[in-house]
């Protein structure tokens, strides 16, 4: 007989193979640098996630995880809500059906608060733990209408009262649970996320390369630049008012979707941002080593996330541009520490320190040389290191 695996459930992500952002690449991480032989994981994937891999079927073997597949209905804003709940009660049966050993439920944000009771009892009932990644201030978003902020406040505080373990992928996360919620004593450990360190393969000549910046029309070092979703918390309204007062020649290059965006139309209306040659919105690109070529071809990096845990586009930017501007917030400040520059959403503040930073290079870039503790904290491995020390039973 050998030994007990160490069944560990996870809920919340769209699914591996990844097609999308932070959970996504998370979990598949998180199976392809397993080293720890004990655990056997299961993944949750949205049926419409695994189509686009050419997957279906009810389950499948990736990375060496067992992945069953969830269809969902296309019901509105609460799909994310209802997702997570039929997951998480398919990944029950499935761990009392295999009669799984102290299984482990890692469930990826807060979602569903107001139905966790029900699901916990049947948790313990199989003597098995809840994990729960609390994700970022989710009831922040500007997009939520005030009744769902409700909810999302609401449901975080249920998640909290009734998880074993709540993983924190930023200490000012864990911080804010544990005074927010102190009356639950609850139980935290802060394991960041990671990112890819390696370098593009690109170069110059590479066709792709020049393809990308001739028909964007930007030079290399002759541009801030700024990657994310276009949403109001990320600040893009300050970053673009405040590039388009200065008296910088580069370009601000902007990758984001902002099809059928209302707060781009907004936007648009509002600082007539179109009208500055400088300010290029150039689309996604979806191609990961043209993205590295472009984050190292930046003069600059422009960083303005305001909720939310450590953010991938950060750490990527830290691990590749030369100079890095951000927000000053707690989130950003404990990655960036004293290897970035911060600026604050007072009017003048980024424009400033554009003008600063362009009058005097040297010295700047000399204090922001920032690959080396991004190596140590935030590299896959160290991650998933830290992570299997507390899923492995």
């Amino acid at each position: 007989m050998g030994e007990k695996k160490q069944h560990v459930y996870i809920i919340g992500s769209k699914g591996i193979p990844a097609k999308y952002g932070g959970f996504e690449t998370f979990v598949e991480k998180l199976t392809e640098y397993q080293s720890n032989e004990k655990i056997q994981y299961h993944v949750a994937c949205m049926a419409e996630n695994s189509a686009k891999s050419g997957i279906d079927g009810p389950d499948f073997e990736y990375n060496g995880a067992k992945c069953f597949n969830v269809a969902v209905p296309n019901i509105g804003p609460a799909r994310a809500i209802y997702y997570d709940i039929a997951a998480l009660k398919q990944a029950i049966r499935l761990a009392e059906d295999n009669q799984d050993y102290q299984p482990i439920f890692y469930v990826l944000a807060c979602r569903i608060g107001p139905f966790i009771g029900k699901l916990k009892q049947q948790i313990s009932n199989l003597n098995g733990k809840l994990f729960v990644n609390p994700d970022g201030h989710k009831w922040k978003r500007e997009k939520w209408s005030y009744p769902v902020r409700r909810y999302w406040k609401h449901s975080e505080r249920l998640m909290v009262k009734h998880a074993d373990l709540l993983i924190c992928d930023s200490q000012t996360i864990e911080k804010y649970i544990r005074n927010d919620y102190r009356r639950y004593h609850p139980k935290t450990t802060y394991i960041a996320y990671g990112t890819d360190l390696e370098k593009s393969k690109l170069t110059a000549s590479s066709p792709t390369v020049q393809a990308w910046f001739t028909q964007k029309k930007v030079q290399p070092n002759n541009y801030y630049l700024v990657v994310g979703r276009f949403v109001p918390e990320n600040n893009y309204e300050t970053m673009i008012q405040e590039f388009m007062q200065s008296e910088t020649k580069k370009d601000f290059v902007l990758i984001t979707n902002v099809e059928q965006n209302k707060f781009y139309d907004r936007l648009k209306k509002q600082t007539q941002f179109d009208q500055d040659p400088r300010i290029k919105f150039v689309g996604t690109v979806y191609d990961q080593e043209l993205l590295k070529y472009i984050r190292q071809q930046a003069f600059a990096y422009l960083h303005g996330h305001e909720v939310g845990g450590t953010n991938p586009s950060l750490l990527e930017a830290l691990a590749m541009t030369k100079l890095n501007m951000l927000l000053d917030v707690g989130f950003n400040r404990e990655v960036g520490e004293d290897r970035a520059l911060y600026w604050q959403k007072e009017a003048g503040s980024l424009k400033n320190q554009i003008h600063e930073v362009e009058g005097n290079t040297n010295r700047l870039f000399e204090t922001t040389a920032s690959t080396n503790p991004i190596a140590e904290r935030f590299c896959w491995d160290y991650v998933i290191d830290k992570y299997e020390e507390h899923l492995g039973g």
